[in-house]
This record gives C-alpha cells, sequence and structure tokens, in this order.
C-alpha cells in the first residue's frame, strides 16, 4: 500500500490542496522543495507531457513515488492560452512571474474581447518509480469564464478572475472545501485515486 509520495511541485497553493485531499486517506505528501529537489525543466508544449516529466524527475531524485501536476488556465479566445505558460504568462515578455502580473496581462489581453469562456485543466501523474512503463494518468477541466474585476481572497494563480455560474461567484470567493471538492484538479484527483484503487496501491 501507497503510505507517501513525492509532490512534484514547489507551488504552496497546490501542496495545500493536494494535502487536503489526500491526507484523509493516510497519505503522506513530502513537497520536492524539502528534500532539496529542483523544479524539472517543462519544454513540452501539452499538459500531459510536463506533468509526466516533473513526476519522472522527482522520483528519480527521491527515490520515492511521485505525484506530479500540470495545470493551467485555458481562454477560447486566445487559442487556449495561457495554457501550459499559466504560471510564467507575464514573464513571457519579460515581466515578473507572479499572479498579479499574470492577472494583469490576462485582463489587458482581453481588453477589446467579448468570448471570455475559459477552463482550468488539470493533468496529474502518478509513477512508482522513475522509469515506470505505465504511468497513471488523470485530467479534468472546470468550465467559467474570465470577469475583468477580481474578487475573493482565497485561491491562487486566476482564481479571483474566475467565475463560475452555478456558484454565481470566482473561485477565490469559493470556500476552500467547496474548492478541494468541486475544482479542476479535485475532479481529476478523484479519477486517480479510482485508479490507485484498480492498481491496490491504496484500499478500496
Amino acid at each position: 500500500m501507497l503510505t507517501s509520495v513525492v509532490l512534484a511541485s514547489g507551488n504552496a497553493g497546490k501542496l495545500k490542496e493536494f494535502n487536503a485531499l489526500l491526507d484523509p486517506l493516510g497519505l503522506t505528501v513530502i513537497p520536492q522543495a524539502s528534500l532539496g529537489i529542483s523544479e524539472a525543466p517543462e519544454p513540452h508544449v501539452t499538459f500531459v507531457e510536463n506533468a509526466l516529466a516533473k513526476a519522472r524527475h522527482a522520483s528519480a531524485c527521491s527515490g520515492l513515488p511521485a505525484i506530479a501536476d500540470d495545470s493551467g488556465l485555458c481562454v477560447r479566445a486566445l487559442g487556449g492560452a495561457p495554457g501550459i505558460h499559466s504560471a510564467r504568462y507575464a514573464q513571457l515578455e519579460q515581466g515578473d512571474r507572479f499572479d498579479l502580473a499574470n492577472n494583469r496581462k490576462l485582463i489587458q489581453t482581453l481588453e477589446q474581447v467579448s468570448d471570455r469562456f475559459a477552463w482550468y485543466v488539470a493533468v496529474l501523474v502518478f509513477i512508482t518509480h522513475p522509469d515506470d512503463p505505465q504511468p497513471l494518468i488523470a485530467e479534468a477541466n472546470w468550465f467559467g469564464e474570465i470577469i475583468d474585476t477580481p474578487r475573493g481572497a482565497n485561491g491562487f494563480g486566476y482564481d479571483a478572475h474566475f467565475y463560475i455560474a452555478q456558484h454565481d461567484c470566482t473561485v477565490a470567493q469559493l470556500d476552500p472545501s467547496v474548492k478541494n471538492a468541486v475544482s479542476h484538479r479535485a475532479q481529476a484527483m478523484t479519477l486517480l485515486l479510482s485508479k490507485l484503487r484498480e492498481r491496490g496501491l491504496i484500499p478500496l
């Protein structure tokens, strides 16, 4: 049975969400930074390829099973951008790599755009060892729209600009427990846990 796993991410928000999702199952999530593992290169053009690269890197450096997440925001009117570049969207043009700069660039880019349909993507990859020939992969989307004025203080990334009509609020206005139950990452985790149970790695 699986008891601990390395999380191939240095994102504090993601670590908090993974802990909330996995701790009830008795799984210890070890952030790779706590083991002195650097972030892996992400040279690929798809979420799944980058997630797999990060998982293999973390597992190889730690000798432990690893979970990697590659996620981001896709906007229909922008052809799926910022996509895999979501965390460094502003940095692509010599800007800063932090949430405020990324959100500012997104809203400026959409200034004359009426189509605000967007979705969060989460791709999770689990491997038992660095050369695992059959990684477990789970993918999910969370649909909404981009609004100009940020609302809410919870969450991270683009959450304050991502409006969910079903809840009549932005993701940043959702109670964290609700977000952890319905988000793209939560949906992907539900799929991944099902695959882990099928593989006999966690209790049924």
